[in-house]
């Protein structure tokens, strides 16, 4: 299926994936790192009487932050059609977009804002720690007890309930510590400040404060790969990213 940018713009709401396919040298390589077929991801903003935004990350700041009205690097808040036009136009790529089902609620939007506020100016990682934390991301991650927390009294059968309570308190503490932001539902989630984000990471953890994904995963697992139909990205409440569909460009 095929529609044009104007119809795309229209159609798009809050949560709705674009997802990018390039032919330069750093998009090859992006895309056979994730084995996938794309290798950039936006997120729709689409917010009361406000033009239609894309929520991303990248090297580029040739178009203003509608968040803090500047120009700058990383993590961003684009006017949706201009960064289109943008990815198209200028950096030689095609543009799908990816529909949510069902669409966003207020609580999920509201999610949404306090994630921009949190990390619109997150600074874009450089090309080395791209492609550690994405090889970081495919590594299991490995839980280890919490060291000299069981009592020495309690018997073989008391050290797993130990061992959960003093988890528990370990979770809480770093919520406080950390900020910890509200799930829809009330439910308490980890504040995932990244000292530095690429587009996929920025992506995630949205979709997580919204409640479309589970909590607990890193964002480094996630890459642009796996926001295409072609992977199991695992949404949570009977969510769904609808197949792609290609926007035409118009030249500029």
């Amino acid at each position: 299926m095929s529609i044009g940018l104007d119809e795309a713009v229209e159609l798009t709401r809050t949560g709705d994936v674009w997802v990018f396919r390039g032919r330069s040298v750093p998009d090859r390589a992006i895309q056979l790192t994730t084995n996938s077929p794309v290798n950039h991801v936006g997120m729709a903003v689409v917010l009361d009487d406000l033009p239609p935004l894309m929520w991303h990350a990248e090297l580029g700041r040739s178009l203003p932050d509608m968040w803090t009205g500047t120009h700058h690097r990383g993590v961003q808040l684009h006017d949706l059609r201009d960064a289109v036009c943008v990815w198209a136009n200028r950096y030689g790529q095609r543009a799908w977009l990816r529909q949510l089902e069902p669409p966003a609620d207020v609580t999920m939007e509201q999610a949404v804002l306090r994630t921009v506020a949190r990390l619109d100016g997150t600074p874009f990682p450089s090309t080395a720690q791209l492609a550690w934390r994405w090889a970081r991301g495919r590594v299991p991650q490995v839980r280890l007890p919490l060291p000299g927390r069981w009592d020495r009294a309690a018997g073989p059968g008391d050290r797993g309930a130990a061992h959960e309570e003093q988890a528990e308190q370990g979770a809480t503490q770093a919520e406080r510590g950390s900020g910890a932001a509200e799930r829809p539902g009330g439910v308490a989630v980890r504040d995932r400040a990244l000292e530095t984000a690429y587009c996929a990471e920025v992506v995630a953890v949205t979709y997580e404060a919204m409640g479309l994904l589970p909590a607990g995963r890193r964002p480094n697992w996630y890459d642009p790969g796996r926001f295409w139909s072609g992977d199991d990205l695992g949404l949570t409440g009977g969510a769904q990213l609808g197949a792609e569909i290609e926007v035409r460009i118009p030249p500029r």
